[in-house]
């Protein structure tokens, strides 16, 4: 899951993902809105779990209400399987958090 994949078959994953963009040829990318700071801060400490969980931890960057996520396996020198089961992960986790708002 740590192997580096083509970019054929990093284009072909990506195409299961909603709002994941690669930046780079290396980078998978994702901006997360929210209603309010720190409703965007729990949704940092969830991916913080999520990261933990799966020994591989992306760039976080929290703009006000804008969380941005930015996934790349250092050691494979760009994506593999491991980023886009993170970004899965990620997505999972933010539609829970919405539905819970109401």
């Amino acid at each position: 899951m740590r192997e580096r994949l083509s970019e054929e078959r990093a284009g072909f994953l990506l195409q299961s993902l909603q709002g994941w963009q690669i930046e780079e040829g290396k980078w998978l990318v994702k901006k997360y809105r929210f209603p309010s700071f720190p409703a965007a801060v729990t949704f940092v400490n969830e991916a913080a779990r999520i990261a933990e969980e799966m020994n591989h931890h992306p760039m976080i960057a929290i703009d006000f209400r804008v969380v941005t996520l930015r996934l790349t396996t250092w050691s494979a020198g760009g994506l593999t399987g491991l980023d886009f089961a993170g970004a899965e992960r990620y997505d999972e986790r933010f539609g829970a958090l919405k539905e819970a708002e109401g």
